[in-house]
């Protein structure tokens, strides 16, 4: 069995990566659709990351279909849309009308969502998604500014996307498992949300789907297809990563409450911050030359942040003024043209917060195949890429993750 994985973003695709290396897989992740399978012949896992949860949605059919022809191309034989724990979309897609595609192109029938990422506390049961104690419709993802989530209750959110039938899959069945949960899997018609509140059930779900071409959810159903492999074909050595010398810097772009937090936690310590508002990159009065001189004049301590990152309503104010797509682009190829400017100066490490940030800065580093290193914080890893014979460093954060000490502790790993 070769896993082939669709990831809608790439702070999505190394926490699935670190998933997967973490069962003892021997895992690849590819920064878009590469042009050949070469290099790839050993992976029992390829990763795809896209940049469409956020773009059209015929867009993000086209480029999902483009990555699922490579992975079959290169082996794979069991597939995986990743998308992100809290099931970010707007209710025209972009996740719906992904797994349509995807299933009418591998003749499919039927599939699974199954968003749920325990160790990240987003669990789903009774077909509800929650965030730790709160339903996610309560939960700070109300406010995203690009996929503001306002109904918990993924069949029906699921259902506004698809013409296909969409059920659930309850928590007693998955609870347990065996032929039971098999013969559930077995009599979908479309898809299903399934359930799952830990880890054990993500295996369950795993071993009882073991037999469909296609499942579709968060970087948590990762563990359960990687349980179906056997122990013998696994790796099974730690995941190591080698260091990256030299100077580091801390690019946040998501206006998440947990990277809010991580930045006031950072700048508490004494981190050196600098705010990036869409509104001074629009009139030139910020530019990628003051946020280099602001990083060489920081450059002696603590790694400094450049962050973008405020509360709902002073984004929701920008917004309003400056459109939506047009103040989050300001900002991101802020970000990615800073992010080449220090690779040229010598920076090798690097940490990203935020999924379009991610792209953007990836895009700008020219990275290509990432390497999945140690993990910094639940679904977080370091990763590494070569770049003119040095190795980089880039830890790429969704925004919902990491504890708040996170920009503090992530240096650490690579002493």
């Amino acid at each position: 069995m070769r896993i082939g994985a669709i990831a809608d973003d790439l702070t999505g695709a190394t926490d699935l990566g670190l998933m997967f290396a973490r069962a003892g897989l021997k895992v690849m992740q590819c920064v878009g659709v590469p042009f050949a399978t070469s290099g790839l012949e050993d992976a029992q896992a390829i990763i795809v990351s896209l940049k469409t949860r956020t773009v059209s949605a015929a867009e993000a059919v086209a480029q999902s279909l483009e990555a699922l022809a490579f992975l079959q191309a290169a082996g794979a034989d069991r597939f995986l849309f990743k998308y992100c724990s809290t099931f970010d979309s707007t209710d025209e897609g972009n996740i719906g009308p992904v797994i349509d595609a995807l299933m009418e192109r591998l003749g499919e029938t039927r599939t699974i969502a199954c968003p749920a990422m325990p160790a990240n506390g987003r669990t789903v049961y009774q077909g509800h998604l929650f965030v730790g104690t709160q339903l996610l419709s309560e939960s700070p993802m109300k406010d995203h500014p690009l996929t503001p989530m306002r109904d918990a209750n993924l069949v029906r959110v699921l259902q506004r996307q698809t013409a296909r039938p969409v059920s659930l899959v309850s928590h007693a069945l998955v609870a347990e498992g065996g032929s039971a949960l098999e013969f559930a899997l077995d009599g979908i018609s479309g898809m299903a949300v399934v359930d799952a509140i830990d880890e054990v059930d993500l295996v369950r779900i795993g071993k009882a789907a073991r037999d469909l071409r296609l499942l579709t959810g968060g970087s948590g159903i990762g563990l359960g297809m990687a349980a179906n492999f056997p122990a013998a074909e696994l790796a099974g050595e730690p995941v190591v990563m080698a260091p990256a010398p030299g100077k580091g810097v801390i690019l946040a772009g998501s206006c998440s409450a947990a990277t809010r937090r991580q930045i006031a936690a950072a700048v508490a310590a004494g981190v050196p911050a600098m705010r990036v508002m869409p509104q001074a990159l629009a009139g030139r009065t910020l530019t990628v030359e003051h946020a280099l001189a602001f990083v060489a004049v920081n450059a002696g301590g603590l790694p400094p942040i450049l962050y973008s990152s405020a509360e709902p309503d002073e984004i929701a104010a920008v917004q309003a003024v400056m459109g939506r797509e047009e103040a989050g682009a300001l900002v991101e190829n802020f970000l990615g043209d800073v992010a080449r400017a220090l690779l040229e100066r010598g920076t090798t490490r690097f940490v990203v917060a935020g999924g379009e940030t991610s792209g953007a800065v990836t895009h700008a580093l020219g990275a290509r195949t990432l390497v999945i290193g140690p993990e910094i914080d639940p679904g977080v890893p370091w990763t590494t890429f070569v770049h003119e014979g040095r190795i980089i460093a880039l830890a790429l954060k969704s925004g919902n993750f990491g504890a708040d000490d996170f920009f503090l502790k992530a240096w650490e790993l690579l002493a």
